[in-house]
C-alpha cells in the first residue's frame, strides 16, 4: 500500500492523541518532581529534560503547521512514541526515594511456589539450547511492538492512531505503576541481599538501597550467545532497578497480540512463539517474579479496555484521522 507521504493536508491547529497524553503525563511527573524536589538526586536537571520535550513536541507542530504533510504529521507521531526511551529510565529517578518493596514480592512467590521460580528455571533449563531461545524471545520484545505498528500503519492506516496511542498511553501507565510500586526484581534485589540468603528463604528489606545501588545480576549462561549478549547489552545501558511489577514485557506484548489477532490471525500466528518465549524470558533471566508475569497478563487486558475506551471517549474524532486517512 503506497502512500502519498508529501500530499498536502488541511492544515489543522489541535494536538494529536498521542501528543496530548505525552503532555499529560509529563505534567504528572512534573508535579512530582515539584513535590519531591529536595529529595530528589538532580531534579533541576530533570525539569528541563520536560521542558525540552514539550519545546520539541511543539516544535513539531510548527512545522507541520508550515508543512502540512502525512510525513510531518507521521513524524510528529514518531518522535511522540521515540520519547518512551526517555521516560521508562526517568520512573526509576521517583521510586528510589520510596522504601523498596522486593522482600514482599520475594516472601509471596516463596508462599506461593516453596521455591524461587526464577533461580530453580534457570536450574532446570541450563546452558545455551534454552538460553538462547528465551533470550531471542525477550529481544523480540522491540519488534514485535515495531511489527504491530508498522503492520496497521500500512494495511490498517485509520486505525494507526489508535494503536499507537493505546501502546503510549499502555506505557504510561505501566510507569506510574513503577513509580508508586518501586519494586525491582530478581535480577536486582537478589545480589542486593546475598544467593545464601535467597537459598533459604531469607528476604531482607533494603529500603533505599536502590537510591544509592544498582548492581545487575548477569543473565544464566556461561556461554553468552548471540542473544544473551544483545540483551545482557541492552541491559546495561538502558535497564535500571524498576518495572518489575506487573511485567510491561509481557503487559505491552499481549497488548500487542491482542491488536495483531484483531486485524490478522496469521500475524498473531507468527508472532505467538516469540511471544510464548518473551513471557517465559522474563523469568529465566530473573528479570521478574513469576507473579510478575501473571499480573502483566491480567493488567493487559485492563489497560488495553482503559486506554481504548479513553481514545474513544476522548480523541476519537482526532485531527489526525481526517489528516492522514
Amino acid at each position: 500500500m503506497a502512500l502519498d507521504w508529501f500530499k498536502r493536508v488541511e492544515d489543522s491547529k489541535g494536538l494529536f492523541a498521542v501528543e496530548s497524553i505525552s503532555l499529560i503525563y509529563n505534567a504528572i511527573t512534573t508535579l512530582l518532581i515539584v513535590c519531591l524536589y529536595s529529595q530528589m538526586d538532580h531534579p533541576g536537571r530533570m525539569l528541563l529534560e520536560r521542558v525540552g520535550i514539550v519545546v520539541i513536541t511543539f516544535a513539531l507542530i510548527g512545522v507541520y503547521r508550515k508543512y502540512p504533510c502525512r510525513l510531518s504529521a507521521f513524524v510528529r507521531m514518531v518522535v511522540q512514541m521515540s520519547f518512551l526511551a526517555y521516560w521508562y529510565p526517568d520512573t526509576f529517578e521517583f521510586n528510589r526515594l520510596f522504601p523498596n518493596l522486593d522482600h514482599l514480592f520475594a516472601s509471596v512467590e516463596q508462599w506461593m511456589f516453596t521455591c524461587q521460580p526464577s533461580v530453580e528455571f534457570m536450574k532446570i533449563c541450563p546452558g545455551m539450547w534454552f538460553s538462547e531461545p528465551f533470550n531471542l524471545g525477550y529481544f523480540a520484545y522491540y519488534p514485535m511492538i515495531a511489527i504491530v505498528a508498522i503492520y496497521y500503519f500500512i494495511f490498517r492506516f485509520e486505525w494507526f492512531e489508535k494503536v499507537s496511542f493505546v501502546l503510549v498511553t499502555s506505557f504510561f501507565i505501566y510507569y506510574l505503576i513503577y513509580i508508586f510500586v518501586p519494586v525491582a526484581g530478581p535480577q536486582f534485589y537478589f545480589p542486593a541481599i546475598g544467593m545464601d540468603n535467597v537459598a533459604v528463604g531469607n528476604f531482607l528489606s533494603i529500603g533505599d538501597y536502590f537510591n544509592h545501588n544498582a548492581i545487575l545480576l548477569p543473565g544464566p549462561d556461561a556461554h553468552q550467545g548471540f542473544f544473551y549478549s544483545l540483551v545482557e547489552a541492552s541491559q546495561e545501558v538502558g535497564e535500571r532497578p524498576t518495572a518489575a511489577f506487573p511485567s510491561s514485557h509481557v503487559g505491552i506484548s499481549t497488548i500487542c497480540m491482542i491488536m495483531a489477532w484483531r486485524v490478522n490471525r496469521k500475524l498473531s500466528y507468527l508472532m505467538a512463539p516469540f511471544y510464548v518465549l518473551l513471557c517465559c524470558a522474563t523469568v529465566y533471566i530473573q528479570a521478574h517474579y513469576l507473579i510478575d508475569v501473571f499480573a502483566g497478563w491480567i493488567s493487559a487486558i485492563g489497560i488495553y479496555l482503559v486506554s481504548t475506551w479513553m481514545y474513544k471517549r476522548w480523541f476519537a474524532s482526532s485531527v489526525f484521522r481526517t489528516v492522514l486517512g
